[in-house]
């Protein structure tokens, strides 16, 4: 199980792993983030990876389509 620093919130510290996995080209355009994975991933309740994801699909890193998952957009903000 993942050791978060308690000073900060799960699911920044989360937005931050998966921001750096884009950046690193370990998740390439297109990959889905699968909430079920990343939930047993972090051990966290899914409500903290959908707020992850949140933030993420709000600085462009990641689409959200309504029926089908997030996905990763490629586009790395400096």
């Amino acid at each position: 199980m993942f050791e978060f620093n308690p000073t900060r919130a799960k699911w920044e510290q989360i937005a931050e792993i998966i921001t750096a996995r884009i950046e690193a080209g370990e998740l390439q355009p297109d990959d889905m983030l699968s909430e079920v994975k990343l939930t047993e991933e972090f051990g966290v309740d899914r409500k903290t990876v959908r707020k992850a994801v949140a933030h993420l699909r709000a600085n462009g890193l990641v689409v959200t389509r309504p029926g089908m998952g997030s996905f990763v957009t490629g586009v790395v903000k400096p």
